[in-house]
């Protein structure tokens, strides 16, 4: 489920200006974090990542954050870019819920951050949204659960009873009551997109969708999803 090593997109320019930071996350684990912080930028993104890679095969996406004028900490999960421990279910929403208190040491109050899950990150944002309100949360395609991912690719093994990490979103998401936009290509060979439309359905409102015929797993941050991105914001800031 986990692939820290995984080198799954070319890293591009950093167009940016940031701090490494680390976040302290019990055990002696820190977690290696990227935070750009301008006074003016009224909103921060909280960026939970997918299962494969490094903070810098997400650069492309932190460029277009930084252009919307918004503010981000984008961490790195435990056994991720060089940090200590081992991926688990509990451990990461540990690393994702002291992420979060960090940045109310910095001053900055949930009704001000977005959490942005993306892929195996989606669960991590439902799992704190479902208990907390924040000005808005951005899945990006999102699964209904692990276990139902292992049933699609593993039709004959008994997933339910071996499946530790459940991540077990499409049971939590009538819990959230923030603002939510979903995120989804319609051709994505990884997570199909019924699961993310099945998590739109059963979001409660205020709820956006963005769902692009044709993008895949990783999908493309064109003019398009800009767009997309800018008008939920925009939304977030009137609720």
């Amino acid at each position: 489920m986990y692939h820290p090593k995984v080198k799954n997109l070319d890293p591009m320019p950093i167009a940016f200006e940031y701090q490494e930071v680390f976040i302290p996350s019990g055990n002696e684990i820190e977690l290696r974090s990227w935070f750009s912080f301008k006074p003016q930028n009224k909103k921060t993104i909280l960026f939970f990542h997918g299962n494969a890679g490094e903070l810098h095969a997400r650069v492309y996406k932190l460029n277009k954050f930084s252009n919307m004028n918004l503010n981000f900490l984008i961490i790195s999960w435990r056994g991720f870019s060089g940090n200590d421990g081992k991926p688990t279910e509990k451990g990461l929403y540990q690393d994702a819920r002291k992420a979060v208190e960090w940045l109310e040491g910095k001053g900055i109050n949930k009704k001000d951050i977005i959490l942005y899950g993306e892929s195996l990150g989606t669960g991590i944002a439902v799992e704190l949204a479902s208990k907390d309100n924040f000005s808005g949360i951005i899945l990006e395609s999102p699964y209904t659960s692990m276990v139902d991912m292992g049933k699609r690719f593993y039709p004959f093994v008994p997933i339910s009873l071996l499946q530790r990490d459940r991540y077990n979103s499409i049971k939590k998401i009538k819990k959230i009551k923030s603002p939510i936009l979903v995120l989804h290509g319609k051709a994505d060979t990884l997570v199909p997109f019924y699961m993310g439309r099945k998590i739109y359905e059963n979001a409660n409102e205020p709820k956006y969708s963005y769902f692009p015929t044709f993008d895949n797993h990783m999908m493309a941050y064109d003019q398009n999803m800009v767009d997309a991105l800018e008008n939920f914001i925009k939304q977030t800031s009137t609720q």
